[in-house]
This record gives C-alpha cells, sequence and structure tokens, in this order.
C-alpha cells in the first residue's frame, strides 16, 4: 500500500492501531472532514453534531468510529485527551494497515 497522510498518522501499537483525531462538536453533522498537521501532529479531523457536554460528544465519537472503521464499539476507545478536542484513539486487535485503509475509503467518499 502506498503511504498517505493517513497510513503515516495510524500506528501500530501492542494492542492494536492508534491515532489522532481533533474533534469539532456542535457541527451540522458528523463526518469525517480531512487530515490537519504533519508528522507526528497529524490528525484526522471529525466534526461531531454532539455537545462536549456530559461525555456525549466523546460517545459519539467513539460510536462514530466503530461504524465507520466496521469494528465492535467495545474495540475503540479514547486513549488519551478525552477532556480536549485532541484525542488518541486507540483500536484494540486491528492493524494499522487496516484501520488506515478504512479511515482513506471513508475519506475518499467525503471527496467525491
Amino acid at each position: 500500500m502506498p503511504e498517505t497522510a493517513v497510513s503515516r498518522l495510524v500506528k501500530d501499537s501492542r494492542d492494536g492501531a492508534r491515532f489522532m483525531v481533533r474533534v469539532t462538536p456542535r457541527a451540522s453533522r458528523t463526518a469525517l472532514t480531512g487530515v490537519m498537521g504533519a508528522g507526528d501532529e497529524a490528525a484526522v479531523k471529525v466534526a461531531l453534531q454532539a455537545p462536549p457536554v456530559e461525555g456525549k460528544a466523546n460517545a459519539a465519537l467513539v460510536e462514530f468510529l466503530a461504524e465507520l472503521l466496521d469494528v465492535p464499539r467495545t474495540t475503540v476507545e479514547i486513549a488519551g485527551g478525552a477532556q480536549s478536542r485532541n484525542k488518541l484513539i486507540a483500536v484494540r486487535g486491528r492493524p494499522a494497515a487496516e484501520i488506515a485503509a478504512k479511515l482513506e475509503e471513508a475519506m475518499g467518499r467525503v471527496k467525491a
């Protein structure tokens, strides 16, 4: 697989794959909106309809990513940044290449 912005930001970890996201809560719709930054600072941009109140945006993010990546919700967790717009997402039991491919596919649908 050729290296792309998404494939560079999804990393293998001991338990699965990890990647950064930048969340924009209270958006008009929930969707991937692109990639921001470069290198270790790169993140997938995600717009969420949910407000950042009482964990609603975090729950919506986990549900959205699980559906998008076609994995059970229990395998997706916010491993860092629960109270921040910048979050570290862990997807247990899945290799980085698989997660990157699914994110790339979803981003292709956004651009089309």
